[in-house]
C-alpha cells in the first residue's frame, strides 16, 4: 500500500486523536546500570557487553511509553554474544588471509562488502522481532536486494555526489527500514517523498557553503597573519617543523570535520521528520515527528562534549537527554480507539518465539 494513498484514506490529522510518546528514564537511574555494565565488561574482557546491551535496551525500551503502554526488549544475551563471536571470527580470518596473501584478502574484502547487506537485513529483523509493544512483537520482512540498495548503493551515491544525491539515498534507507516493518499482523507503510527530503536538504546545504567560506577565510587570515609575523619553520629543528606542520594540518581539518558533523545532524533530523510523518500503521494511524533541527544538533553536540570533558561519566545523562527529547517530538495520530485497535492485532505468524536459536535468532551487531 502506498503511504500517500493510506494517508489520504485516513481521516485528516486535525480530526484524529493525538498520542504523545514519552520517555520516563532518568540519568541517575541509568547511571547505575551503565557503570555496572562498564565495569563488568572490562573485567570480563568484553564478554559481558552482550548482557550490557540487553540491560541497556530493556531500560530504554521499558521507559518509552505510548498511550499507556510501554515497549519491551526480549533478546537474550547469548544470542548477541554468539553473533558477535561469529563476526569476530570472520574478521580474524580476513586479517590472517590478508596478511598471508593480499590477493586473498582483497577477494575476501569484496565478499564481506557484498555480505554486509545480509548482516544489516538480519540485524534489522532481529531487532524488530525482539521488540514488542503491548505484548505484540514487531517483524521485519525486508530482503537482501533492498538492503544492498539502501546501504551500499545509497552510500556510494551519497559520497560519489558529494552529498547532492543524499536525499535519494535517504529515501531508499527509510523506505527499506520502515516500509518492511510489521506490527503483529498489521502492515506499516512508509514512502517519504523525494521533494520533501530535498526540501530538508536545502538549509544544511546552505549552512555547509556558508560555513565552508567562513572556514577558508579564517584559515587564509590566520596564515597571512602568521606570515606577517615572519614565522618560519626553517629556523627550528626538523622534528619541530614536522610537528608544527602536522599540528597545522589537524587544526585546518578540525573545522571542516565539525562543519560536516553539524550539517549531517541538521539533515538527518529533517529526514527523520519527513520519513516518520509519512509513515502509516495499518492504513489508519499516522506517525509524526517535529524535531527542531538546530535544537537537535545542539543536544547532540553538547552531549558529545559533555561526555568528553567528564571522561565518559556524563554518557548516561546524555543518552537519557537525547531519548527524552526524541520522544517529546514524536507522536501518533490515531483514527478511533487505540484500545480497540490493539485488541484486534494478532501476533505475526512469521515471528519465531523468544526461545529460537537458529541463524534467525542471532544478533550480528549491524
Amino acid at each position: 500500500m502506498d503511504t500517500q494513498d493510506a494517508a489520504a484514506g485516513a481521516p485528516p490529522r486535525q480530526s484524529m486523536r493525538r498520542e504523545q510518546f514519552t520517555f520516563s528514564g532518568t540519568g541517575r537511574e541509568y547511571f547505575g546500570i551503565w557503570i555496572v555494565n562498564i565495569l563488568l565488561t572490562i573485567v570480563t574482557l568484553g564478554i559481558y557487553s552482550a548482557w550490557a546491551k540487553v540491560r541497556r535496551n530493556r531500560y530504554f525500551y521499558g521507559n518509552t511509553r505510548l498511550a499507556g503502554g510501554s515497549f519491551d526488549y526480549h533478546a537474550r544475551p547469548m544470542q548477541i554474544l554468539i553473533g558477535r563471536i561469529v563476526v569476530v571470527a570472520i574478521l580474524i580470518v580476513y586479517n590472517v588471509a590478508a596478511t598471508l596473501d593480499q590477493r586473498i584478502g582483497g577477494v575476501l574484502g569484496v565478499v564481506f562488502l557484498l555480505a554486509l547487506p545480509w548482516f544489516v537485513m538480519r540485524g534489522l529483523r532481529f531487532s524488530a522481532r525482539m521488540t514488542s509493544f503491548r505484548n505484540v512483537r514487531f517483524d521485519f520482512t525486508g530482503g537482501y536486494g533492498g538492503a544492498f540498495l539502501a546501504y551500499i548503493l545509497g552510500g556510494l551515491l551519497t559520497w560519489g555526489s558529494l552529498g547532492i544525491l543524499a536525499p535519494i539515498a535517504s529515501q531508499w534507507m527509510w523506505r527499506y527500514t520502515l516500509d518492511n516493518l510489521r506490527y503483529g499482523d498489521r502492515p506499516i507503510d512508509c514512502d517519504p517523498r523525494l521533494e520533501k527530503l530535498y526540501g530538508q536538504f536545502v538549509m544544511p546545504a546552505i549552512t555547509f557553503v556558508v560555513g565552508l567560506v567562513v572556514v577558508i577565510v579564517l584559515g587564509v587570515t590566520i596564515f597571512s597573519f602568521a606570515s606577517g609575523l615572519g614565522f618560519d619553520f626553517e629556523e627550528f629543528s626538523s622534528d619541530f617543523a614536522v610537528a608544527g606542520i602536522l599540528a597545522a594540518i589537524y587544526a585546518a581539518f578540525l573545522p571542516f570535520f565539525l562543519l560536516f558533523v553539524l550539517v549531517s545532524l541538521l539533515y538527518s533530523a529533517g529526514a527523520r521528520n519527513v520519513a516518520l510523518s509519512e509513515t502509516v500503521i495499518d492504513g489508519q494511524h499516522l506517525l509524526a515527528s517535529h524535531i527542531g533541527r538546530w535544537r537537535y544538533a545542539w543536544i547532540a553536540i553538547s552531549n558529545f562534549f559533555a561526555t568528553i570533558l567528564t571522561l565518559g561519566l556524563a554518557r548516561p545523562w546524555a543518552a537519557v537527554r537525547m531519548s527524552r527529547y526524541l520522544a517529546s517530538v514524536t507522536m501518533l495520530y490515531s483514527a478511533g480507539s487505540l484500545d480497540d485497535f490493539f485488541s484486534t492485532v494478532k501476533q505475526s505468524e512469521g515471528v519465531v518465539g523468544a526461545e529460537y536459536m537458529d541463524i534467525e535468532g542471532l544478533d550480528f551487531g549491524f
